[in-house]
């Protein structure tokens, strides 16, 4: 891939962490959280793994970690030794995201962050990744739901199939009917249901 100008070979997650790139999977149960670990021990996760578990965090760097992330995403309820497992799918992909905002990524992709959760999160994870792309972070922000695409994106890349079928520059002539439209009209792969086709935006600063 090519990173700043430069190809970059991102051949695992510690090299990923390495060029400032984190990433966020869709399955938050099974690849995400350790439900047995605490909200604190999930939040700290990365930036101990990008140090080496030969040299732990000390107390004072785990407690502002964890207290500005607490505080910036809302996490509820403010009990970071709480296990992570008890807490609601919302505030579990708020721990997620700021786990991997505590690495400070240059790029960020999240795999349907949005996904299961309640109203509220939902609208502050969204928050958060606008604000993160006017801070200068590029996010690569994967949905299936369109209205949310349209929403938050810059620009819009358009799978199906597991193909790249169309990219798009956001504007007041991109709807959900429009993308599904692209999708329905392609023909480079083999016909598929809309609705089943993956929409995948990429909000960057530029």
């Amino acid at each position: 891939m090519s990173l700043r100008g430069n190809t970059t070979d991102v051949h695992s997650p510690a090299a990923a962490l390495k060029h400032k790139i984190a990433f966020s999977s869709e399955n938050r149960r099974d690849e995400g959280i350790i439900r047995d670990l605490s909200v604190r021990e999930n939040l700290i996760l990365a930036v101990q793994a990008r140090r080496g578990w030969a040299k732990p965090l000390r107390k004072n760097e785990t407690d502002t970690i964890v207290e500005k992330y607490m505080h910036e995403l809302n996490v509820r309820p403010n009990d970071p030794d709480r296990p992570i497992k008890n807490l609601s799918g919302g505030n579990q992909q708020k721990v997620l995201l700021g786990r991997w905002l505590a690495t400070k990524p240059d790029v960020l992709v999240l795999d349907e962050p949005t996904r299961g959760i309640d109203v509220g999160a939902k609208a502050e994870i969204q928050e958060r990744v606008l604000e993160l792309a006017n801070d200068g972070v590029s996010v690569v922000f994967i949905s299936s739901e369109l209205e949310e695409v349209v929403r938050l994106s810059d620009r819009i890349v358009v799978m199906k199939d597991h193909q790249k079928i169309a990219e798009l520059t956001n504007g007041p002539d991109i709807t959900p009917e429009s993308i599904i439209a692209v999708i329905a009209n392609d023909t480079s792969t083999t016909p598929a249901h809309p609705t089943e086709a993956l929409a995948e935006e990429t909000t960057e600063h530029e």
